[in-house]
Order: C-alpha cells, then sequence, then structure tokens
C-alpha cells in the first residue's frame, strides 16, 4: 500500500527557486554579523533510523519514489513510450509494485498539443483515459486567473497533495526541462535547487516521476553525458532509460536500455520497440497517430549503438548528424504508413538541410526499399499499410 504523502515544506509561489541566504544584518555597534534566523542543527542516531525497501513500478528499471530520466534523440518514439507506460500503468498491467491494481498517472507535456497529439497517443496505446490527468495551473494577473504550465519547484507542494488524493502511481514530465521553473538556468548548478524538491516529492508520495530528456550535439558514448542541460539532470535522478535507433535493424526498430540504476541491477536486457500507425475515428473525421509496440528483448544496447555511430562517422557527419537524419527519415515514413514518394521524402528532407547523399545514406543504413508505381517511393520495411 501506497503510504500517506508526507509533505515537506517546499517553495511556494512567490518563493525564489533557490534556497534563500540566511538574513543578514548589522549589529548595533556596526559592525557585519550572520544570524541564521529559524535554523537549528540537529544530530540523529542512525540507530534510530527504519531501513526501507526499494519498491519498483515497472520491475528492476523503474523505481516507485524516484526520479527516472529518459534521454535520447528527437523522432524515435520517446512520447509515444511514456504513453506506453501510462497505459500500463493506469491498467495495472505493468510488472511491478502495482501488477493487477490499475493506478492514475499525472501527464504534464509542453511540447504537442493534447487534442492533436497526446490524447490520440494515450487512446492509441490503450490507455484508461478516466485515470490519466493532464496538469494545468492558474495564476492570478491583473486581467483575472490565467493557465500557466507546471513549474519546478514552486508547484511541487499542490502537486503532491493532487498526487495523494488522485491515487497516483507515475508522474510523466514530457519533457523534464521543461518544467523547471523559468527563472533557473538548467544549464548551471542551481538546476539542483529545482530537482531535489521534486524528489523529495517522489519519495514522499511514492510515485515515480519519468522525465524525458533531449541530447545535446556533444559527440561521445556516455549516454548521460550527452543529456542537454546541467549535470544535475542525471546525478538527481535514481535511474536512466534510455532510446536509440538501431541502423542494423532490418524492421527500423529502436532499442531501450538501462543507462543508470541506483537502487538496482545495471545489467538488465535492452528491450527492442517498433512504432506503428494507428488510426482512430475523431469528430472530423479519421486521423492518424503513432503506437509503441514492445518487441521482447534484444542484445544490442543503447551505448553500443552509439559507439557505433562514432565509428561509421567519416563521411563528413558526426554521430550527430546521423541520428538527426536517420530519426527523421524513420520517423517522416512511419507517420505515412511506412511509405512515400521519394520526391516528397528529399523535398522535405532538403527543407530540413539535409542534402540528397545524406538521404540516401540514411535510406541504406535504414535498409528502406525503393519501387516504382505510380511514381518511386520509398518503403521502411515491416510497416503494416493503412
Amino acid at each position: 500500500m501506497t503510504p500517506t504523502p508526507r509533505l515537506r515544506a517546499l517553495p511556494g509561489p512567490d518563493q525564489p527557486p533557490t534556497d534563500p541566504t540566511p538574513d543578514q544584518h548589522e549589529s548595533s555597534k556596526g559592525s557585519s554579523t550572520v544570524e541564521q534566523v529559524g535554523r537549528r542543527l540537529r544530530l540523529t542516531s542512525a540507530a534510530s533510523i527504519t531501513l526501507r525497501p526499494t519498491h519498483w513500478l515497472w520491475t528492476d528499471r523503474i523505481p516507485a519514489g524516484s526520479i527516472v530520466l529518459g534521454p535520447g534523440r528527437e523522432g524515435i518514439g520517446k512520447s509515444l513510450f511514456c504513453a506506453w507506460l501510462t497505459a500500463q500503468v493506469t491498467n495495472g498491467t505493468l510488472d511491478g509494485l502495482h501488477t493487477g491494481r490499475a493506478r492514475a498517472v499525472v501527464y504534464a507535456a509542453t511540447e504537442d498539443s493534447w487534442e492533436r497529439t497526446i490524447a490520440g497517443r494515450l487512446l492509441a496505446a490503450g490507455a484508461d483515459m478516466n485515470r490519466v490527468f493532464r496538469v494545468d495551473v492558474t495564476h492570478p494577473g491583473a486581467d483575472g486567473a490565467r493557465t500557466v504550465p507546471l513549474s519546478l519547484p514552486r508547484d511541487c507542494t499542490d502537486l503532491a497533495v493532487e498526487m495523494g488524493t488522485h491515487d497516483v502511481a507515475l508522474l510523466v514530465l514530457d519533457p523534464l526541462i521543461s518544467a523547471v521553473d523559468s527563472r533557473i538556468n538548467v544549464n548551471q548548478e542551481e538546476l539542483r535547487g529545482a530537482l531535489e524538491p521534486l524528489a523529495t516529492l517522489a519519495d514522499n508520495t511514492g510515485a515515480a516521476i519519468f522525465g524525458l530528456a533531449h541530447f545535446n550535439k556533444a559527440s561521445g558514448t556516455d549516454v548521460l553525458s550527452r543529456v542537454t542541460g546541467s549535470r544535475a539532470f542525471a546525478a538527481v535522478a535514481r535511474a536512466g532509460i534510455a532510446f536509440a535507433r538501431d541502423p542494423d535493424a532490418d524492421d527500423g526498430s529502436c532499442v531501450i536500455s538501462q543507462v543508470k540504476n541506483n537502487l538496482g541491477p545495471l545489467d538488465l536486457p535492452s528491450l527492442r520497440y517498433r512504432v506503428e500507425p494507428v488510426t482512430l475515428d475523431t469528430p472530423e473525421g479519421p486521423a492518424q497517430w503513432g503506437r509503441l509496440v514492445m518487441l521482447g528483448e534484444t542484445d544490442r544496447h543503447v551505448e553500443a549503438i552509439m559507439r557505433q555511430a562514432e565509428q561509421h562517422s567519416g563521411d563528413g557527419e558526426d554521430a550527430t548528424d546521423l541520428a538527426d537524419i536517420d530519426a527523421w527519415l524513420a520517423s517522416y515514413l512511419i507517420d505515412r504508413y511506412g511509405r512515400a514518394p521519394a520526391a516528397d521524402v528529399l523535398k522535405q528532407g532538403g527543407a530540413l538541410g539535409f542534402s540528397k547523399a545524406q538521404l540516401y545514406r540514411s535510406k541504406k543504413r535504414l535498409k528502406i526499399s525503393s519501387g516504382k508505381g505510380d511514381g518511386w517511393a520509398w518503403t521502411l520495411p515491416d510497416i503494416p499499410p493503412p
């Protein structure tokens, strides 16, 4: 049973995001002194501390009561993984602490529309929509209350209360960096001032917090060092699950690997997944969304894929270029049921700055076939037709 949230004092809406410095004032004699008002130091015997086990939202992969980071390139289905994870939790089908018991999920997303993107992804994944909650924050202003995005750490206390009220087992932040207070420099160590209260929220509520992260433009195969923003993202997270497209896969599939696990085993088998198109009815007619399909375990690892990309970047493209082109091309074709006219691919890719030579090399890496019907078209392998 999830314990009742033990809420701690966290920064409020009108407080600065970082810890305040002790009050400073002058003594009556004019000498400068520092007095720490309200602060008390206390020593606690380790013998009085009650031991607690680690519980797992997803066995050995996502610890409950902790922050988990999900880094990867754009266009490889990270957000679809969040939809898949949400569906598992809301249906009680995820192997772990809540197996057989459906729990609620709070989903905070800033980069996509709920009406056009997120809700469709959740429905395509099979989520229980009555157990998924969008988070909105109202902020008073001169013209009345207005809706603003979630801001951490200022909204942590209210968020913890709502999560306890609605039996929430998972908080999704897509992406994590967008939920951080805009006054905090996410590239500096001060980022800890936002993430540590978030870690406290996870610990107090027993919910797992899964935050997506993007890769920066740096090279190297250390996954966590490639996360955009301060190293604090990777340091505060207790676990990390990374995503990468496998260029050697015949079906255009991707790989999920455990790249950090402070609370459990790190040598877990990677998982392979594929993104498939799903058509849903809407009041304005049928529309298409993507759905993540798990294909089972694989001996491929995200770090090995990144290392391979580094080794094969001698044609004038670095590893980041290769990943960007491959991710875009596969995503472009998947969104069109795996097939698109070659002229359209080259035109759209060119508009993004990819040369024809780069796109043809990406076509070869992804094992995309080409054929002539009404015109030349590129087809991604093993994508079901509409």
